[in-house]
């Protein structure tokens, strides 16, 4: 790896206090690796590359419908702590032997987090937890992590925010989330179209489904978009288009979405437009009203729903870590396996529930 490189930013001064101010906030650029050099950091040997494929086939195959296990996409809210991410990966590795035949768990391993203002953003931006922005290690932690889960033989999951970060980890995953705040963008559109793995693209903050479904639209097609190649210089990329996307039910302004009248009107709706009718609920957000413990309740309607015969609920997403809850960021005084941004549930309640699925479901 590089050394960081500090130079300073100039900005446009139009008066003497503006002058004072940009002086006492100078800010310091530190270069970051380039995918390449990450890459060669930690790379992916033929075996685990090749499980890679294999996961994302299966997971595919469950889109697709030619599968008829459940996908659950399960773990915490977000990554601050790789030890306890790791613990849990052992756990759910465990647990995912015991219900394979009924269902395919995949790890959510989220390095990124979207902000509403401000906040902590993430793994990737912060991995010291106290606003220093060690990008560089962020990064490095970000695929060491992912690296280690997969090794443990499980399909990785995250959300991609930053479309510059794809590059640095899109080898490592076996489903995308397209978050409901960036579902609209054209940027992460085009990012979607050139992605090998699945893509489950949420509904907006306002409930609003025809973002996602205009999202699958464009996903689909080859796109022309600025990207950088693994050397790290700015490149035209021609995306060949994604046909492994679908929609993934939120809620939106506190009121859920997951209920039968609402997956109805949602596959008519991607009848319609000819996309894939097939649907993820994310048992959290404003499916759960912000309330983590009624994730289980949101889970066990889709569970009835599916009994009764509805063959388009073919994936869910939970929040969940090692213990219930969440905790505020106070490096030095933390919880061990406690959620930092969206409360989840713990593991016993997360066992129970992906226990009770295959048993339903078998």
């Amino acid at each position: 790896m590089n050394a960081p490189i500090s130079t300073v930013v100039n900005h446009p001064i139009t008066s003497t206090a503006q002058v004072a101010m940009r002086s006492a906030f100078k800010t310091t650029a530190k270069r970051l690796p380039t995918p390449a050099e990450l890459r060669q950091h930690l790379p992916l040997n033929g075996a685990l590359s090749e499980q890679i494929e294999r996961q994302r086939h299966a997971v595919q195959q469950i889109l697709n419908g030619y599968d008829d296990r459940l996908l659950v996409v399960v773990g915490p809210c977000s990554v601050h702590d790789p030890d306890a991410a790791l613990e849990y990966a052992d756990r759910l590795a465990a647990l995912s032997e015991e219900v394979s035949g009924q269902l395919l768990p995949v790890m959510r391993v989220y390095i990124e987090k979207p902000r509403t203002t401000v906040g902590w953003k993430g793994l990737a931006y912060d991995p010291d937890l106290d606003g220093s922005g060690d990008m560089p290690r962020g990064l490095t932690l970000s695929r060491e992590l992912m690296h280690a889960v997969a090794a443990r033989g499980l399909p990785v999951a995250t959300e991609l925010l930053q479309p510059m970060l794809a590059p640095y980890l899109d080898d490592l995953l076996s489903w995308v989330a397209i978050g409901a705040r960036t579902t609209e963008s054209q940027l992460h559109r085009e990012l979607a179209s050139d992605l090998s793995a699945a893509v489950g693209f949420k509904n907006a903050t306002s409930g609003d489904i025809q973002v996602a479904i205009d999202a699958m639209q464009a996903a689909v097609h080859p796109h022309q978009r600025f990207a950088v190649d693994p050397q790290g210089f700015p490149i035209v990329q021609q995306s060949e288009g994604n046909p492994h996307t679908h929609v993934v039910l939120r809620g939106g302004h506190g009121e859920p979405n997951y209920q039968a009248k609402h997956v109805r009107a949602a596959t008519t709706a991607l009848r319609n437009a000819g996309q894939n009718p097939r649907l993820m609920v994310d048992c959290s957000h404003a499916n759960a009203r912000k309330d983590h413990r009624r994730q289980s309740e949101v889970m066990l309607d889709v569970l009835a729903q599916r009994q009764a015969g509805d063959a388009n609920l073919v994936a869910l997403m939970l929040e969940s870590h090692l213990f219930e809850g969440k905790q505020p960021l106070k490096p030095g005084a933390m919880r061990y396996g406690v959620s930092v941004t969206d409360a989840c549930v713990g593991w016993e309640t997360t066992e129970h529930l992906l226990k009770t699925a295959a048993e339903r479901l078998s």
